[in-house]
């Protein structure tokens, strides 16, 4: 399984639902989104994503899911190519980053994390397999072990 980062950058998208959509997810609710994924069109259904917030404090990974739909285009008349790509996705695992992160920002620059470029400009970088595996690793210690939501209990949330 590839993993792929995705970018959430509160000074250009606010995000107010944020709190409520952690609440469900840790309430048990299998709750999708849809988010842009920057040029990066290999990405397939079943694959890792994780969110990291950047631009202002608290930064870090405080999300993480596995994609239900590869790239498509929705028009998007403010960018050269008049379209952006997105994902669905399903959240296993998200907090109120407005509040706090799971992975700071500063763990992330210390091995084997630090093999990876995390401030990316936009979303669909993929982590390296040496991060990823760390990632994994320390992200079902801090959050604790989930199997993926399973497809068939989704419904579209908001």
């Amino acid at each position: 399984m590839t993993a792929f980062l995705l970018i959430w950058s509160p000074k250009k998208w606010p995000w107010p639902e944020l709190p409520d959509v952690a609440k469900r997810v840790a309430a048990g609710v299998a709750v999708t989104d849809v988010w842009g994924c920057g040029f990066a069109r290999s990405i397939l259904p079943g694959d890792r994503v994780f969110l990291h917030r950047v631009a202002q404090e608290p930064k870090g990974i405080f999300g993480s899911g596995y994609v239900t739909r590869a790239p498509y285009e929705v028009p998007d008349p403010a960018t050269k190519r008049g379209y952006r790509l997105c994902i669905d996705f399903v959240y296993d695992w998200v907090v109120d980053a407005h509040e706090g992160v799971v992975i700071p920002r500063e763990r992330l620059r210390t091995h084997p994390f630090s093999v990876q470029t995390w401030d990316a400009q936009s979303s669909g970088t993929v982590i390296k397999p040496i991060a990823e595996g760390a990632l994994e690793k320390r992200w079902a210690e801090l959050t604790g072990k989930r199997k993926p939501p399973t497809l068939d209990t989704l419904c579209h949330q908001g």
